[in-house]
């Protein structure tokens, strides 16, 4: 009963997502709404981490698999891929290396920040 729970509020969150993208007039994806839903009401503890934390674990363990469907829709557009195959692999390789470096160079600013924070709180 747990994990029906915790996947119902998991696809609330998603549902006001997708319902913000029809109602706003912004080009932003539906998925981005509902990641952002889903921050602001774990930051604002309106949802506890607790209340969605196994399910969330579970589907991260998993997210592998979702891009299965994916691959197979590619391999089914080889023919049109085909001409531009090298660009599509430069692009993204390229955008998976900025994004990483990225990433790690924010995730740093973070924890320097913090850091900083906390040697301040205990002078």
């Amino acid at each position: 009963m747990k994990w029906l729970k915790q996947t119902g509020i998991i696809l609330g969150i998603t549902f006001l997502g997708e319902v913000l993208h029809v109602l706003l007039p912004f080009p932003i994806p539906a998925g981005i709404y509902g990641i952002l839903l889903f921050f602001a009401a774990l930051e604002t503890k309106l949802i506890p981490l607790k209340a969605v934390m196994e399910t969330g674990v579970f589907l991260v363990e998993i997210m592998p698999v979702m891009f299965i469907p994916a691959a197979v829709g590619l391999i089914n557009s080889w023919n049109i891929l085909k001409p531009t195959w090298l660009s599509f692999l430069l692009i993204t390789v390229l955008t998976t290396v900025i994004v990483m470096g990225v990433s790690g160079l924010a995730t740093q600013w973070l924890l320097r920040h913090e850091k900083k924070k906390e040697e301040h709180a205990h002078e």
